[in-house]
C-alpha cells in the first residue's frame, strides 16, 4: 500500500487526508444516528408518565425533570420543551412553538457533518483530476527534444492513473454514505415528529 502511495506522488496526500475525514464522519454518524441513541422508546413513555404525574405542577421539579429528559437523547429535547411549556400552563399553540424550536436544534444535531461529507464527495474527483494534471505535466516534462526519459514518463503515467483512481475510490463511497446518512437522519426526524404528536395528544387530553 505504501509503495502505491509513493507511486501516486505527492498529489495523493490531500486525497488520503480527505479519505480519513470521510471515514471518521461515516463512523461517527452511523453510531450517532441509531434509533436507540436518538429516539429510544422509553423516552416517550417517561414523558407521558411525567405529564400524568404531579411532578410538573412545581416549577423546580418540572425544570429538573425536563432537563433530565433533554439530556437523555435528542428526542428528549423536543419532549422536554413540550412538558416545560405545559407546566407553565401555556396553550397548545405555545407548546407546538416550543417543540418546533427544539426540533430545529435536533435537526442540526442529526445533520451535523453531513455537509462536510457531501463536500468531500464533491472535491475528491477534483483532487484526483488535479493529480492527473500533475501526472500529465510529468509526462510532457519527460519529452525533452528528441529524447525521452522512460523513467520519468512511467512516473508521470502512474501519478495520473493512481490519482484518478483514488479520487473516484473516495468520492463514490462518500456520496453513497452521504445519501444513506441523509436517509437515516430523515427517518429519525420522522420518528421525533411522531413522538411529539403523541405527547401533544396526551397533553391535550389532560
Amino acid at each position: 500500500m505504501y509503495s502505491i502511495l509513493i507511486a501516486a506522488g505527492w498529489p495523493v496526500w490531500p486525497l488520503l487526508i480527505t479519505s480519513i475525514l470521510a471515514l471518521a464522519i461515516l463512523i461517527e454518524r452511523v453510531w450517532f444516528l441509531q434509533a436507540k441513541r436518538v429516539t429510544p422508546p422509553h423516552l416517550l413513555e417517561g414523558a407521558i408518565q411525567l405529564a400524568h404525574s404531579g411532578a410538573l405542577k412545581q416549577a423546580q421539579s418540572a425544570q429538573n425533570a425536563s432537563q433530565t429528559l433533554a439530556d437523555a437523547a435528542p428526542l428528549g429535547k423536543i419532549l422536554a420543551a413540550a412538558l416545560l411549556a405545559h407546566s407553565k400552563n401555556q396553550g397548545e399553540e405555545k407548546i407546538i412553538e416550543a417543540m418546533q424550536e427544539a426540533a430545529q436544534e435536533v435537526t442540526l444535531l442529526l445533520e451535523r457533518y453531513l455537509g462536510a461529507l457531501a463536500t468531500i464527495a464533491t472535491i475528491a474527483p477534483l483532487l484526483g483530476l488535479f493529480g492527473t494534471v500533475v501526472g500529465m505535466i510529468e509526462i510532457f516534462g519527460s519529452q525533452q527534444g528528441a529524447s525521452t526519459n522512460p523513467q520519468q514518463l512511467a512516473h508521470g503515467i502512474s501519478i495520473a492513473l493512481y490519482n484518478t483512481a483514488f479520487g473516484l475510490l473516495i468520492a463514490i463511497p462518500a456520496y453513497a454514505g452521504w445519501r444513506g446518512l441523509k436517509a437515516m437522519a430523515e427517518m429519525r426526524q420522522r420518528e421525533c415528529d411522531a413522538a411529539a404528536k403523541k405527547l401533544l395528544a396526551e397533553l391535550n387530553s389532560l
